[in-house]
């Protein structure tokens, strides 16, 4: 099995939804949660992820990018009673950004 083979059968394993954009916030990967859980599915690689969300979220994503550019990991964009949603700075092996995945977690239980 090839390597790349591989890590998406781990990626699709994942009950989670996993969506990577590069810098320029296109859509380059969709686990397969993430393929069912947003209503529009594969056809939205190769898209803006900016497209997907509200003029608040794409704030959001936007300056927590900026801040990826200057060394942030993570950071936690969403809270709510349905998930917890991260966005995670994505590196090449020099440790330039090449972009970012949203991570999904269920919500913290009092």
């Amino acid at each position: 099995m090839k390597r790349n083979e591989l890590l998406e059968l781990i990626m699709d394993s994942m009950k989670d939804p996993v969506v990577f954009a590069d810098n320029n916030h296109i859509i380059k990967y969709m686990n397969r949660a993430a393929v069912s859980h947003y209503k529009k599915g594969t056809s939205l690689l190769g898209s803006s992820l900016l497209n997907c969300h509200n003029a608040e979220s794409v704030r959001i994503i936007t300056e927590v990018h900026e801040r990826m550019k200057d060394g942030l990991e993570e950071e936690l964009i969403s809270d709510n009673e349905r998930h917890r949603v991260f966005m995670r700075a994505v590196k090449d092996r020099e440790g330039n950004l090449i972009g970012y995945y949203e991570r999904f977690e269920p919500p913290v239980s009092d």
